[in-house]
């Protein structure tokens, strides 16, 4: 059974940093793509940033380039966001995802449950 369990979230002033961690199990991480969504209230999900199986690669939202930074440990089975210079704008549900090809499309092979950020300003 796949799990993606994110966490880090919380409360943080516009500015802050905030870093959120995805831990995985049930499948064989080296092997998917990971990425970052996130969803606000009465919005749709967006992208945010992937990363591909190796690491090597890296794609982010036009949004948030520069500001967050995408990143993920095989060893540990785990894939992180580190966010920067966060706005009010930012604030949503964070979501972790697997898919054995990444992308920027929500169509990813299994998700996470979330993680809230909220940013005041």
């Amino acid at each position: 059974q796949v799990q993606l369990v994110e966490s880090g979230g919380g409360l943080v002033q516009a500015g802050g940093s905030l870093t959120l961690s995805c831990a995985a199990s049930g499948l064989t991480f080296k092997n998917y793509a990971m990425g970052w969504f996130r969803q606000a209230p009465g919005k749709e999900r967006e992208f945010v940033a992937y990363i591909t199986w190796s690491g090597t690669n890296t794609h982010y939202s036009d949004s948030v380039k520069g500001r967050f930074t995408i990143s993920r440990d095989n060893a540990k089975n785990t894939v992180y966001l580190q966010m920067f210079s966060l706005a009010p704008e930012d604030t949503a549900e964070y979501y972790c995802a697997a898919d054995t090809i990444g992308g920027t499309s929500p169509h990813y092979d299994y998700w996470g449950q979330g993680t809230q950020v909220t940013v005041s300003s």
